[in-house]
Parts: structure tokens; C-alpha cells; sequence
């Protein structure tokens, strides 16, 4: 009986594999985007100091650019003559470089007034589109401004309220995950009695 439970737990050990090879032999995969788009694909383009997924079609490649949204990108695209639903790494220079132009200077092209994001600007009274780190800037600068002025809505932006009328009863408090937003009413200590 002994016997046949030392027979019974034999171990099985796994034949080797014929012609396994290490891992550093076996052949590697080969990228499937330069086969797929060809030889003279680029995956990441550079427009107007941004990187773009080469991968995307053009339309939707620009729109990762700060300050350009769908409609803007539509009329970069057809006023530079690049097909908007073109792949983004196989732009040519040259279709680059008119890319780059109509997006830093939007009026040249005739781009109307309401598609730009700065319109009858507070020092040149012009409307342009701002892009990139000039959009950012031109925001703080403004809010610096009516800080200084002390409008209204510089005083909400200074004391952390929002700015655009909406209601603080309810939205705005602080701390909102951590306390309940109840009214904390103070315990009222009775008189000892004699």
C-alpha cells in the first residue's frame, strides 16, 4: 500500500522543447505603423512649438494645439490647401510650413472675426487668436488687470469666488469631501442645578 502511493507521486517532468530559442534570438516584431503608412512616415510633427501624433488625420491633429478647437482647425486646413483628412506624419514642408503661417496669422487669410478668440483687445482694440503660452499670458495679464483696477470681478478673483455670478450657498465651499456642510450649532450648557 506504501508502495503504491510513492509510485503514484512520481514527478512529471515537461519534455524540453525542440529548437527553443532565447529570447535576444527569436525574431523581433516588426513596427506595424512604417509598414502601414510606408517609409516616409513621421510619428510625431512638430507645428507651431507642438508635438502632434502623426497617427492622426490632420483636422483632428490640430485641435491638441492650445487655442484651436474643431472650427478653427476646419479653416486652417482649407485656407493652407492641406487636405484636412490627410495623415498627419505624411505632411510634406511645405504644407507644414502653410500650416504654421495661417495659424499665426489668421486675419491675412481672411478668417472671420467671430472664429477668432480675442476679439477688440484691451490694448491694440484688433481682433486676433491667441495660441499657446501667448494665451495663457494674456489671461493672467487680464486678471492682474482688473485685480489692479479692483472691478468686480477682480475682487471675486481675488478672494477665491467665482466670478461669472454663480450661486455659493451650495457649490464653492471648502472642504467639501472632508465635513458635512450642515451648520455646526454650538452646545448650549445647562444651568447647575442646587
Amino acid at each position: 500500500m506504501a508502495e503504491d502511493k510513492t509510485q503514484s507521486k512520481k514527478l512529471i517532468t515537461p519534455k524540453p522543447v525542440q529548437n527553443a530559442k532565447p529570447a535576444f534570438m527569436r525574431p523581433q516584431a516588426t513596427n506595424t505603423n512604417t509598414d502601414k503608412y510606408g517609409p516616409d512616415f513621421r510619428h510625431i510633427v512638430r507645428i507651431v512649438n507642438t508635438d502632434l501624433k502623426g497617427e492622426k488625420k490632420v483636422l483632428m491633429a490640430l485641435q491638441k494645439i492650445r487655442g484651436i478647437n474643431y472650427m478653427f482647425s476646419n479653416f486652417i486646413c482649407y485656407s493652407s490647401k492641406v487636405d484636412p483628412l490627410k495623415i498627419t506624419g505624411k505632411l510634406s514642408s511645405d504644407e507644414i510650413t502653410r500650416l504654421e503661417n495661417v495659424i499665426r496669422n489668421p486675419a491675412k487669410y481672411n478668417c472671420p472675426s467671430w472664429m477668432m478668440n480675442r476679439r477688440k483687445d484691451y490694448e491694440t482694440g484688433q481682433d486676433m487668436h491667441l495660441i499657446t503660452i501667448d494665451w495663457d499670458l494674456t489671461i493672467d495679464n487680464d486678471i492682474k488687470r482688473m485685480k489692479k483696477v479692483r472691478s468686480y470681478r477682480g475682487v471675486r478673483h481675488m478672494i477665491g469666488q467665482p466670478v461669472r455670478g454663480q450661486r455659493t450657498k451650495s457649490n464653492f465651499r471648502k472642504n467639501k469631501g472632508k465635513l458635512s456642510l450642515g451648520v455646526i450649532k454650538k452646545k448650549v450648557i445647562a444651568p447647575a442645578r442646587k
